[in-house]
């Protein structure tokens, strides 16, 4: 028999009911977990305090979302996505609104990329400044 992977996917969602963006300063997430060709099942929402937005975060310890696989919204900057890159975790840009439907369809590889703006252009929001140290490497 084999082995059926459970994946954990955090989908940034400031009503909790739409896919949100700017996936840098957003605190609200829905997480789902996927496991084969069955539905996304919501598993926990995630309501973090200002400091804990992966743009203000100092790396002074764990962040919840470096424990998931995958982080979906409508936009992330190129910093943002490289810092969830060196915790393992795939940063997915979607113009997908509805959360069940983006993760089903990133889980089977059909989820279409965000449209228009994504925020990977010449101003990064996640750049280092001193907010956080959001260049920083945590470890």
């Amino acid at each position: 028999m084999t082995a059926v992977t459970t994946t954990r996917v955090a989908v940034a969602s400031d009503d909790y009911a739409t896919v949100t963006g700017h996936a840098g300063k957003a605190r609200r997430f829905l997480v789902f977990e996927t496991q084969g060709d069955a539905p996304p099942r919501e598993v926990a929402r995630l309501d973090l305090p200002a400091e804990l937005t992966v743009h203000e975060f100092a790396c002074d310890g764990p962040h919840p979302l470096f424990a998931v696989e995958a982080v979906t919204a409508g936009s992330a900057g190129a910093g943002l996505v490289r810092r969830l890159a060196e915790h393992g975790v795939t940063a997915v840009l979607t113009a997908e609104r509805d959360p069940v439907t983006a993760v089903a369809r990133w889980a089977s590889g059909t989820l279409a990329p965000a449209g228009g703006r994504d925020h990977d252009h010449d101003h990064d929001h996640d750049h280092d400044d001193g907010h956080g140290g959001c260049g920083c490497t945590c470890g």
